[in-house]
């Protein structure tokens, strides 16, 4: 069962099919949301395209959906993303836990990746809505997002998630992903993160590789090369972080941009990359930024992780040891030659066993 899942989902050994620039337009902004879960072209899945909480959402059609926390929701970005889920409707959505599993446990019935394609073989990326942990506001604040990674060219994935069980819910995300690169076409390496409020918490705490093999119960599986999080007061770092892009607006009352850039500045000290940015004015969840002075943020974004190296910011291989060269232990201390364990060298971590 799970082959003909993967077969159904991944396109087997087909190239994707790019869309024409004029998307079948089925649904407008007059379309009622109601009418979109129940298209039967979108079968048991479609009332994950809203959130299952349906008291953190309200609006009868698509042009007047408004979601709890969030804000600048673009109507027009939410009748592409209805679209396109509807011409894809055939092998967009993947069951990252088996039926067995689902029927011992019915809450996992309310996950799954929603699967927007780039160019085979590219890396992917998986995306994770915000939404306090008690709901998952996908339609803005992740659907957008792997849409727009897959119009240039990604492979991108948007986690629908149990808010009580999302960090065990992406870890599984990523295990499935990593194991059926092959069926989905997809590169399993050099992948990011993304996410935003509470679905930036969760790339950040799977973006760290001691989180990552405690959470997936694995070894083999890869770090993130790159975490892209918006507005969030995360303040964990660590040595285990990759590298990170974070961006927040100034008038946010639920997350400070200056909780986000001290946390940056704590992981540049340790010599992981980061890249920040805070837009003025603009208060908590504004998506893609359509319209706003944080438009366009999402192509730094992907900039910053296109600069990443390989699939994992641990690097195993010989650096130079000349003093010209920068060295430092995994706390900040400078130093003039490596040392056994993590040593930060020009701003990469090695591993020195």
């Amino acid at each position: 069962m799970l082959w003909m899942t993967l077969l159904a989902c991944s396109g087997h050994t087909e190239e994707p099919q790019k869309e024409p620039e004029t998307m079948t337009n089925y649904y407008t902004r007059q379309t009622r949301i109601n009418d979109v879960m129940n298209d039967a072209a979108f079968g048991d899945y479609g009332r994950l395209i809203f959130p299952v909480n349906t008291g953190y959402w309200n609006g009868t059609t698509l042009e007047q959906l408004q979601l709890t926390w969030y804000n600048h929701i673009d109507p027009d970005k939410t009748v592409e993303v209805c679209n396109y889920l509807r011409v894809h409707a055939d092998n967009c959505f993947i069951d990252i836990y088996t039926e067995a599993e689902k029927q011992t446990n019915p809450d996992l019935r309310n996950t799954g990746l929603f699967f927007f394609r780039g160019n085979k073989g590219q890396p992917f990326a998986i995306c994770n809505a915000g939404g306090g942990f008690s709901y998952v506001g996908a339609m803005h604040d992740s659907f957008p997002h792997a849409l727009e990674l897959s119009k240039q060219g990604y492979n991108a994935f948007a986690l629908i998630y149990r808010p009580g069980d999302a960090y065990e819910d992406l870890a599984r995300a990523i295990t499935f992903v990593c194991d059926h690169a092959n069926e989905l076409g997809v590169a399993p390496t050099g992948y990011s993160l993304w996410g935003g409020s509470a679905g930036a918490r969760m790339a950040a705490t799977l973006g760290n590789s001691s989180y990552l093999r405690q959470l997936t119960g694995r070894t083999d599986i890869p770090q993130a090369s790159a975490v892209i999080m918006q507005y969030t007061g995360y303040t964990t770092v660590s040595q285990y972080d990759c590298a990170t892009y974070a961006c927040c607006g100034t008038s946010d009352g639920i997350a400070s941009w200056r909780t986000m850039q001290s946390r940056l500045e704590s992981l540049s000290a340790l010599g992981i990359p980061t890249e920040f940015h805070s837009y003025n004015g603009l208060p908590h969840g504004f998506g893609l930024g359509t319209g706003t002075v944080a438009e366009g943020w999402i192509n730094d974004a992907i900039r910053f992780w296109q600069s990443q190296p390989g699939s994992t910011a641990v690097s195993s291989i010989k650096a130079d040891t000349r003093q010209s060269v920068a060295i430092y232990s995994h706390n900040g201390i400078r130093s003039n030659a490596m040392q056994k364990g993590i040593n930060i060298v020009d701003g990469r971590k090695v591993a020195i066993r």
